[in-house]
């Protein structure tokens, strides 16, 4: 059995080899034992406050198997990107040249910096380990985010946004970063990756302030703007089917595609019903699968069965297996959605 659960500092060195395993990219995953134990503390003040509106806080959770006690991945939300440390991101715009003497007009389409103070809230760090992919696996970690919101939505913007890990060649290099950002900052892309989780004053400092004109890049270049790795393409279909739809905005690093969505439009949440536990049996014997969470602050969600009651939603018979993994007793409330569009 796979639980989504809070990371804890316990988990610290575990989350260090995936992060290893990761490769470059995954800016929010760095291997760097003090930048995620930093994460990891955020995340356990984060769930021990009770804001009054979304600020900034910082949320990991990870999926532990329960019969090994191995991490199999981890995922993250930051309940409002911005405030003190700046959004950055690229804003894909049109620029108008026009010549009427020369009957010329034309549409140019351009990258202008965009820093953003008070930002949505943003879904990341999702990462699966390969020996746990498949099976629905990767659909519950990166899922049970929206579970965790539609109970605790005074947390998160109304509004979320979800940055794609953008092309990498063979030997991890961007063929964006080579051609905008390493003329600015004379470094590897890796170093400039790693070195963003930590702090984004030196994106302020050496980014270029003036549109960056795409046709005047490579057209090998132009060709991965909004373009995302070839293993972030099942995590961007998966939030497709969710309603996120791909904007104008795009990594400054990599060129990746940031796609957003309404909350309250988020296929998980949207569909999501709560529920009282009514018994807790050996078996449901259905052939449906949930995704099921506990409604708590000391979350826990997993893949499942349950049962509804004759004509009311609202009342539920869970297995034993998923009520253990849950730490749910009979009268305690649950929250399911279907694990996959209808």
């Amino acid at each position: 059995m796979l639980v989504v659960r809070p990371a804890r500092t316990d988990d610290v060195d575990a989350l260090v080899r995936l992060a290893e395993s990761a490769g470059i990219g995954l800016t929010t995953l760095p291997p760097d034992r003090r930048l995620l134990k930093d994460r990891v503390l955020r995340s356990v003040h984060a769930l021990a406050t009770e804001p009054v509106k979304p600020g900034g806080e910082a949320y990991l959770f990870v999926m532990e198997d329960l019969r090994s006690g191995a991490l199999a991945g981890t995922c993250g939300m930051v309940a409002k990107v911005g405030g003190f440390d700046p959004f950055y991101s690229y804003a894909v715009e049109t620029t108008v040249h026009e010549s009427p003497e020369l009957g010329v007009r034309r549409e140019i389409p351009t990258l202008h910096l965009d820093a953003n103070h008070a930002g949505p809230s943003e879904i990341g760090t999702l990462f699966l380990s390969a020996e746990f992919r498949g099976g629905g696996n990767g659909r519950l970690l990166s899922l049970s985010r929206f579970l965790f919101m539609a109970d605790a939505p005074d947390r998160f913007d109304d509004r979320i946004i979800a940055e794609m890990r953008g092309v990498l060649t063979p030997d991890d290099d961007s063929p964006f970063w080579e051609a905008v950002g390493r003329h600015f900052f004379d470094m590897e892309f890796a170093r400039a990756d790693v070195l963003s989780a930590a702090d984004k004053k030196f994106i302020a400092d050496l980014m270029p302030k003036h549109p960056i004109y795409i046709p005047m890049l490579p057209f090998s270049v132009q060709a991965v703007i909004g373009q995302v790795h070839v293993e972030t393409r099942p995590a961007l279909r998966l939030l497709e089917q969710e309603g996120f739809q791909f904007g104008d905005h795009v990594d400054i690093f990599d060129a990746g595609p940031l796609v957003a969505a309404e909350r309250s439009r988020i296929r998980t949440i949207r569909d999501s019903r709560v529920a009282t536990v009514r018994d807790i049996v050996a078996e449901v014997g259905l052939p449906e699968t949930y995704l099921i969470s506990n409604g708590k602050l000391e979350f826990r969600c997993c893949l499942g069965n349950l049962r509804t009651a004759e004509s009311d939603d609202t009342q539920v018979d869970l297995p034993r297996d998923i009520a253990l993994t849950l730490g749910v007793r009979v009268g305690e409330r649950v929250r399911y959605a279907p694990a996959r569009p209808a």
